[in-house]
């Protein structure tokens, strides 16, 4: 594996807010840092605090949150700025409770299998997200996107990015094991929302590497490649997205 700097941004109220520069592509170059982030829920930030300043002082100019307007509505969204443009793009179309599943169920293939539900019914929302990770880039300002815990959804997100930046496969698969390291403060935070309760599934919160393996193998099998699902099931012009990306992401 990819020797790489911990690229975790530290706040207090959130436990994985990481910056995706620094991964080394296919041809040795770097993904720059501080201009792209995935993160957990950032509706846990709280204007007047020293998260607040911390977030403000990366410059993010945009945020893409990939819930459903449900969980926004129960759980908040990021404070509004004038310098911060908001984007809802809810790119999961058929929720599922992972706390509440049984304890037999392997995370990899069940985890897989809703991130290819994903990749099929957010079609519309993964382009659009795709599509600002791209007009971010060009104008040269700081995107963040994120989800609940800023793993599956994010993870998926970040995916299919990395790829198009020619991030090595291994790495991206790196990349999104990461947040494992972020699973207790994540089952922390879950308890916390659910006073008494413990999830049903010993596997929440985690983030095994055979999970995207498993995702990124199918989706390759399904469309030839990840560039093949964007231009197929996204329509949208990849050869162009992928240039603009590489042009702004990549030193």
């Amino acid at each position: 594996m990819e020797r790489h700097a911990e690229r975790l941004i530290r706040f207090d109220a959130l436990a994985n807010f990481r910056d995706l520069g620094g991964w080394t592509t296919a041809t040795g170059r770097r993904v720059r840092t501080g201009r792209l982030y995935r993160a957990d829920n950032l509706g846990k930030l709280a204007e007047g605090t020293e998260d607040w300043s911390r977030f403000l002082a990366l410059g993010v100019r945009t945020v893409v949150d990939l819930r459903h307007p449900w969980e926004i509505e129960a759980n908040g969204r990021v404070p509004e700025h004038p310098a911060v443009t908001y984007h809802n793009l809810s790119i999961e179309h058929r929720p599922y409770d992972q706390a509440a599943l049984t304890p037999d169920i392997e995370p990899g293939p069940y985890l897989a299998e809703r991130y290819l539900e994903v990749a099929e019914d957010g079609r519309k929302e993964i382009r659009r997200a795709l599509e600002l990770v791209a007009e971010t880039a060009r104008a040269g300002d700081p995107l963040v996107f994120h989800c609940t815990s800023g793993k599956d959804r994010t993870g998926l997100l970040a995916a299919l990015v990395l790829t198009l930046l020619d991030v090595p496969r291994a790495t991206v698969v790196e990349d999104f094991a990461r947040t494992d390291r972020a699973a207790p403060a994540l089952l922390a935070a879950w308890t916390a929302r659910n006073p008494g309760r413990t999830p049903a599934w010993p596997s929440y919160g985690r983030a095994p590497a055979e999970v995207m393996e498993t995702f990124l193998t199918h989706l390759t099998t399904r469309y030839g490649s990840v560039p093949g699902y964007l231009t197929e099931a996204l329509s949208l012009d990849t050869p162009a997205l992928t240039a603009d990306l590489r042009a702004h992401l990549l030193d």
